[in-house]
């Protein structure tokens, strides 16, 4: 099972990512945890939720977001899928799940996840990664906290440089 990088109150801690992908072809476990696609989540995820059982749904850069409207407040998790790291269309995903559909629950990063934009994905929303190079928590938390300044509004409300230039 990969490494979870989790940020929470503030830092990076290191855990164990509880839930495991299910392919759409696998047969579903008696308990416990699953995360599953979207055209698996959209067949049978509502009967798992209605079982109380916690579901992630993962999305790959092609599916649509907006499919998970009516059913984000349910969701455990949504794993945004970056198959390439130079692919920002996950980015969107994030920001368009924080600010348009307030979903306030895990968002993470899987696949060719770099500790490199860390900072980025806090700023869109992002909470959660399962870091393809293998870094620690320690090196997560040096990434993100490299530069003080934003140039531009961002999911995490954090104000500009000109905000606070003018506030000064």
């Amino acid at each position: 099972m990969p490494t979870l990088i989790r940020f929470r109150d503030g830092g990076f801690s290191q855990e164990d990512g509880a839930l495991r992908l299910l392919a759409d072809d696998e047969a579903t476990p008696e308990s416990g945890a699953m995360l599953l696609t979207l055209d698996r989540f959209q067949t049978e995820g509502c009967a798992h939720l209605d079982d109380g059982r916690r579901v992630g749904v993962l999305l790959q850069p092609d599916d649509d977001p907006l499919a998970l409207a009516s059913d984000l407040n349910r969701l455990a998790v949504v794993a945004l899928a970056f198959p390439k790291f130079r692919d920002g269309r996950p980015y969107s995903a994030a920001m368009l799940l924080r600010t348009r559909w307030g979903y306030a629950g895990e968002l993470r990063a899987v696949g060719d996840v770099l500790r490199e934009q860390a900072r980025e994905m806090l700023r869109c929303g992002f909470d959660a990664f399962e870091p393809a190079d293998g870094s620690t928590s320690q090196e997560w938390t040096a990434a993100a906290g490299r530069y003080r300044h934003t140039y531009q509004r961002a999911a995490d409300a954090r104000a500009p440089a000109f905000i606070e230039r003018e506030a000064q």
